[in-house]
């Protein structure tokens, strides 16, 4: 799909398939197309190329029957403030042909599962952002959609209601099927709760899958990295690790007095063992070796602030 305003492109070329079940996060900083593409997803946006399929429904021609079937939370949820959460719910249960009476129930338990139960008679006027949030859950599941979308779900919200948050979508698509869209600019929260991961910047998503595959497209050489720390390094052992077959670079200088000496490996196989064998033959006492795996943070740096692959 591809979604332009004018001359500027908000979204070029997207191309992703989300599995049933699955709890995806699309993550990029702001601006970088991720409410464009899910409003093309709901069908309040239609793409200037290109199509998608949600539900196996066609949001373009089809947006009545997506909005039945997928719960949307802006980043902003907006509310009755002077009715009560319990009010509010049931108003959205109406509003999607709910019977009255079966609307209280399922706002009542909808209420319970988000932790707000205690609170159900309170107005909304007098919520916190944390429990904003998580009456906007409960209200996105009213409906009882298949697939749920998430935008900034967590912004604004302290470190311990975002945990309580994350946990609680966590749950809900582990217990009940669901399948999560989650967009977000928080690598953290994303790498906490979500299966696989989409990068998005500048209107292109550039990379996509587990962490796992996102590290091997990270690095496109398929070098190994093999990090190891030690006092009474020599130059002996530089060049001794230097002269070890397949590998490709060394970085890291021995400099004397100094108590410890930090130096990396890059080669075509892992040389851990033959590594910290060499360093406490040439008479260094090894503190640490370790191969390095590239995780979300070196992955969200790496595409982030350095606008893409090297």
């Amino acid at each position: 799909m591809k979604k332009s305003y004018g001359d500027h492109v908000a979204v070029s070329g997207l191309n992703l398939s989300i599995q049933q079940g699955e709890i995806f996060g699309l993550l990029g900083p702001n601006g970088a197309g991720k409410t464009t593409t899910i409003l093309m997803l709901l069908g309040l946006t239609e793409p200037t190329s290109g199509s998608a399929r949600v539900c196996g429904l066609d949001p373009t021609r089809q947006p009545l029957q997506i909005k039945r079937r997928v719960g949307y939370m802006p980043d902003d949820v907006g509310f009755y403030e002077d009715r009560t959460a319990l009010d509010n719910l049931i108003f959205t249960a109406q509003l999607n042909q709910i019977p009255l009476q079966e609307a209280r129930m399922l706002a009542e338990q909808l209420l319970e599962r988000v932790g707000l139960a205690e609170v159900a008679a309170k107005k909304v006027g007098a919520f916190s952002r944390g429990m904003r949030q998580r009456l906007g859950i409960a209200d996105v599941l009213i409906k009882r959609p298949t697939v749920i979308i998430l935008d900034e779900p967590t912004l604004g919200i302290d470190p311990e209601g975002v945990r309580e948050l994350l946990q609680l979508i966590h749950n809900l698509s582990r217990k009940e099927g669901l399948t999560v869209l989650l967009s977000s600019h928080h690598l953290h929260q994303v790498q906490q709760i979500c299966d696989r991961v989409g990068l998005f910047v500048r209107g292109e998503l550039i990379a996509y899958g587990d962490v796992p595959s996102l590290a091997k497209q990270l690095d496109q050489e398929g070098l190994i990295t093999v990090e190891l720390e030690a006092t009474g390094f020599s130059d002996a052992a530089l060049n001794e690790l230097s002269s070890l077959e397949d590998v490709v670079e060394i970085r890291g200088n021995v400099q004397q007095g100094t108590d410890s000496t930090t130096v990396i490996l890059l080669g075509k196989r892992d040389m851990t063992t033959e590594a910290a064998g060499i360093v406490i033959r040439c008479g260094a006492q090894l503190q640490s070796i370790r191969r390095k795996q590239y995780g979300l943070d070196e992955i969200y740096h790496r595409y982030f602030e350095g606008g893409g692959l090297a």
